[in-house]
């Protein structure tokens, strides 16, 4: 990919994949490294992007450590994903590497590498259209973690991570600092799993993930929040037969970041007609022309629900599974995510399938929106391979399922 500015990268990639969002009275929030936002696995992304309340593979690091603590043997994936299709970048994709290991009587541990490739970059002088240079940019991030049962139907999780955001290896104009950011995050996941007979296997999951500092190119005073992300989820899987089963999971989701804005001492004022109105001022995030920096995390994971969006900026994911085979071999999957049309409006179905034997496995998803708008997304596909090694359990068994010999289902 040739392009003559950085600015052009920025604005395609925070703006169109993860949405503008329009905050209260004229302020644009948003957050720094929204890569960190990409789901990871293509069996997650063909369910509707939903997976916080399943957990239940070596992906859970991503969506929700805690889901770990119900899993044994080791085994992992690998995803890759061509992105932007609309634009027609050839060189920008996508690809994640994860891997987990059980400690028996301790726990399951995780680590996860995350990779995006933007492609490269021309760079010329600002008075002339003459190259005098080329870069290559980057965004990535390196994961470990792990999830502990605490009793037989409840585990915790905890993530630490490393970020590094290469947009650019130098400044722009009289600009100090650079193009290149690094930071650090943590994530903290629960979950609920028990298997209820005649029922299925139910599982409730909630994380906070990327919590910490925000990331500054430049200088602090123009330092980026982290995109700290609540989310909270269900999974239920209905075994019907021996060859047929059912998973269904929902994700609820919102981004916890905000502006600081100036505080007036009156929401309402009148209009020139005697009319009582909203006060056009209060809760600006702007003075005159500067734009307030964002609240650190601290005070925006409390703040950003008394931004005016009520539930708006709340996103859904949901999805439905279907397994056939005994063990399980062949899978189809349909989804579902909503974001609201004030908060990002990516309104999308999602599609894929699954194919395991052995120890091994292959997944894809496609995306498809609904809405009549342009979207950067449409289209994207999603490819996962992987391999289980003694995993007797991302569900809860009972006595006499244990006595049986371990399966390398998964």
């Amino acid at each position: 990919m040739n392009k003559t500015l950085l600015i052009i990268h920025i604005f395609l990639f925070s703006n169109f994949i993860f949405a503008q969002e329009e905050l209260p009275v004229d302020g644009v929030g948003g957050a720094g490294v929204p890569f960190l936002l990409i789901s990871p696995n293509a069996r997650a992304s063909a369910m509707g992007e939903a997976g916080v309340g399943l957990a239940d593979d070596a992906s859970a690091i991503f969506w929700n450590p805690a889901g770990l603590g119900f899993q044994t043997g080791e085994g992992g994936s690998m995803t890759h994903s061509p992105w932007l299709p609309q634009f027609g970048f050839s060189d920008l994709f996508y690809d994640y590497l994860n891997y987990k290991y059980n400690l028996e009587d301790v726990g399951t541990l995780g680590a996860s590498v995350t990779f995006l490739n933007l492609g490269e970059f021309i760079r010329t002088g600002e008075d002339s259209p003459e190259e005098i240079g080329r870069w290559k940019a980057y965004e990535g991030a390196f994961t470990i973690g792990g999830g502990f049962k605490v009793t037989e139907n409840f585990s915790l999780g905890l993530n630490l991570r490393y970020i590094r955001s290469a947009l650019a290896p130098f400044g722009t104009a009289e600009e100090q600092g650079s193009g290149t950011a690094n930071a650090i995050s943590f994530d903290v996941g629960t979950m609920f799993k028990e298997n209820v007979e005649d029922i299925g296997t139910i599982s409730t999951g909630l994380s906070l993930s990327n919590v910490g500092p925000k990331i500054a190119y430049i200088d602090e005073a123009q330092a980026d929040p982290l995109p700290t992300t609540l989310r909270f989820g269900f999974g239920y899987e209905f075994k019907a037969d021996e060859y047929n089963s059912l998973t269904y999971t929902v994700d609820f989701s919102r981004l916890l970041t905000r502006r600081n804005y100036i505080e007036y001492d009156d929401k309402l004022t009148t209009n020139d007609e005697g009319d009582t109105i909203p006060n056009p001022d209060y809760g600006r995030y702007t003075d005159g022309d500067e734009v307030l920096p964002s609240q650190d995390v601290e005070r925006a994971i409390f703040s950003s629900w008394s931004d005016g969006s009520k539930l708006r900026r709340i996103t859904t994911g949901m999805g439905l599974e279907y397994w056939y085979g005994a063990p399980k071999l062949l899978a189809l999957r349909l989804g579902w995510f909503y974001e609201d049309p004030k908060y990002g409006n990516r309104n999308i179905l999602t599609f894929g399938a699954g194919l395991r034997y052995d120890e091994f496995g292959f997944d894809f998803s496609y995306i498809n929106k609904l809405t009549e708008e342009f979207s950067p997304l449409d289209g994207t596909l999603r490819f996962t391979v992987m391999m289980e090694l003694g995993n007797v359990s991302s569900q809860i068994f009972d006595e006499e399922e244990l006595d049986e010999e371990p399966s390398t289902d998964f």
